[in-house]
């Protein structure tokens, strides 16, 4: 069922300032990832105390990645509904209730659980985000939105990682359980100042469908283009040491680790400033999509602080095109459209930046070469690489 769309007569973005918008839109960024990404430094901590073998520690991170895929449909019914903002607003306190659900978490089962429930709100956030763009934004405006958005997502994934325990956890008594909660409830703030902007473009007046558009191409051609960026960023990351320690290399792990999440951070920054001449094009794309294959390869072939800077490099570009990727719903198809286009990109991408990786470790684990497991996912990006180059960046 279509969904009619009429201008807001209060507030117009031309003349109203954008930058209690764009606060916003980072703040909620950063969201996407810190609650993630807080869990691998404190993983020894929760294990220690809570008697985890090593699959349930690292089921932490891995646990809400599968539910960014699973998640994504009821943010796509939510957001037909209730609209993208009051989505964005129920998510972030699903979110809440389960990322800080974690820190007051007596057992293991209960521990899983909230980590599942915090991935849940985590995916609905996922397609309100593009949703919501053009209800605040010109369409000037929304590879921008998308870019400063995204970039909020990879300093959450920087900040996260980096100081959560240099910084925080001393804060608080080496608590990782107050820690959980320093992270977790702020985020209540952000919902509640989402009602804030008087702005609405694109206004729903009757229920849109919500299922992923199969018929529509867009819906599978993203997603498993979408699915490259992210296999290749979480898997590298994943299997990083284990490679740094088959070749003896473990020592360069926590230098490695540092740069490789911080070239996500320059990608987003770059972004801020070539979004709007970067994203739906078709060139650029490709570009980002090769390079980080090749800076993939370069890990492999390389060893020493060569491997490193390949998968540096690898990181930078891959941050790249999941920006591009991610900005291109709403440049492609109406406003009452984009929720559940973003929704099935992220079902299909993040199916298989969970499965890729996944699978390339079942296949380390039977050659006992981890090596393996990293040209698994340089395989994937190269078959579905021609889904680039028959990509119809026109809008619908």
């Amino acid at each position: 069922m279509s969904v009619t769309e009429h201008p807001a007569s209060s507030t117009s973005p031309s003349t109203a300032s954008l930058l209690p918008v764009a606060i916003l839109l980072w703040l909620a960024g950063v969201y996407l990832r810190i609650p993630i990404l807080v869990a691998p430094p404190l993983a020894p901590f929760i294990g220690d105390e809570l008697a985890l073998s090593q699959t349930l520690t690292g089921a932490l991170t891995t646990l809400p990645i599968l539910m960014l895929a699973i998640g994504a449909m009821p943010g796509s019914l939510s957001i037909s509904r209730m609209g993208p903002r009051n989505t964005l607003a129920l998510a972030m306190l699903v979110m809440v209730i389960g990322s800080a659900g974690r820190g007051l978490a007596p057992d293991t089962i209960t521990l899983m659980l909230t980590s599942a429930v915090m991935g849940v709100g985590i995916a609905m956030m996922q397609p309100a985000l593009p949703a919501l763009l053009p209800r605040w934004l010109e369409p000037k405006n929304l590879a921008l939105g998308s870019a400063i958005y995204m970039n909020g997502m990879l300093m959450g994934e920087f900040i996260g990682a980096g100081i959560t325990l240099p910084v925080i956890m001393p804060l608080l008594d080496d608590s990782w359980r107050a820690t959980m909660l320093v992270w977790s409830l702020p985020a209540l703030l952000v919902a509640a100042a989402l009602f804030l902007p008087k702005r609405d473009l694109a206004r729903p007046t009757r229920k849109a469908a919500w299922l992923p558009d199969w018929k529509n191409p867009l819906t599978l051609k993203l997603g498993l283009l979408l699915g490259v960026s992210g296999s290749l960023f979480f898997g590298v990351n994943a299997y990083l040491a284990a490679l740094l320690e088959q070749r003896g290399e473990f020592e360069n792990l926590t230098e490695a680790l540092f740069w490789y999440n911080f070239a996500q951070v320059v990608a987003s920054l770059l972004m801020l400033k070539m979004a709007r001449y970067w994203v739906g094009r078709k060139a650029p794309l490709l570009i980002m999509l090769i390079l980080s294959l090749l800076g993939t390869i370069g890990l492999l072939m390389f060893s020493g602080w060569w491997a490193i800077a390949s998968a540096t490099f690898m990181s930078f570009t891959a941050g790249i095109l999941l920006i591009m990727m991610v900005a291109l719903p709403p440049l492609l198809v109406p406003a009452s459209e984009t929720g559940r286009l973003s929704a099935g990109n992220f079902l299909v991408g993040y199916t298989m930046a969970f499965t890729v990786p996944m699978l390339g470790g079942l296949l380390s684990d039977w050659t006992g070469d981890i090596r393996h497991a990293i040209a698994v996912m340089i395989a994937y990006g190269v078959l579905v690489s021609p889904l680039a180059i028959n990509l119809n960046l026109k809008r619908q």
